[in-house]
């Protein structure tokens, strides 16, 4: 597995795992650990939002890495059933 695919998974695990404490205990572990933004932690603030954007720009990244590897495997499929 490419070092890239590794990255983004693990990215999108943290995402997910978030927004699972999020949704069940009101709970933002990015915001806890890198600041809530706050006017004096604008530096946390930051690292949080950049945390955020990488973890969006990894599910768009996982996404077209699996449209690619659906569009192969239907294309392999159909070449086999000729």
């Amino acid at each position: 597995m490419r070092i890239i695919n590794i990255v983004t998974l693990l990215l999108i695990i943290v995402g997910g795992l978030n927004w699972g404490l999020v949704g069940l205990f009101d709970f933002d572990l990015v915001s806890a650990i890198l600041g809530n933004g706050s006017a004096e932690t604008a530096t946390s603030s930051l690292a949080s939002r950049i945390v955020y954007i990488l973890v969006g720009a990894s599910a768009i990244f996982q996404v077209t890495s699996l449209s690619r590897e659906i569009s192969a495997t239907s294309m392999s499929h159909e070449a086999r059933t000729y």
